[in-house]
């Protein structure tokens, strides 16, 4: 499923691939494959680069957004990261990481929304979060 169709994000800012799977209101998951030629890495001085944290929150926010862009009521809207109410990191992401995103969305109020998100490498969970949505 292109990205583009559903989220507003565009390079350098879009920071998922491809949307594998979306049920409007309910689930998005993505799939990020990590290069690295990736933008965020040009600054960094080692031979090992490691993905910044708060990209991978904002790739798991891009993914539950397109579960919400993607319902009817919501597509001509603006929708916008509203905060991380818990994250936790198991591992660091490396160039050749292939990661799946997941974001199921727990609670839809009008104009507010919460997700719960999980990023998988290797079919184990190395990213857990809930976030915060906020529609405009």
């Amino acid at each position: 499923m292109n990205v583009q169709e559903i989220i507003p994000q565009r390079y350098p800012f879009q920071l998922i691939d491809r949307l594998l799977e979306v049920e409007p209101g309910k689930q998005a998951i993505a799939q990020k494959l990590i290069t690295i030629h990736e933008w965020y890495f040009a600054g960094q001085a080692t031979a090992n680069p490691v993905v910044p944290r708060p990209i991978l929150i904002e790739s798991l926010a891009q993914t539950g957004v397109a579960a919400i862009l993607s319902l009817p009521a919501y597509q001509d809207r603006n929708v916008f990261f509203g905060g991380i109410r818990s994250a936790e990191f198991m591992s660091d992401f490396y160039p050749g990481d292939d990661l799946t995103l997941h974001v199921a969305l727990t609670k839809m109020k009008r104009n507010m929304g919460v997700g719960t998100g999980q990023i998988v490498r290797n079919h184990e969970t190395i990213c857990q979060a809930e976030l915060i949505f906020a529609i405009s």
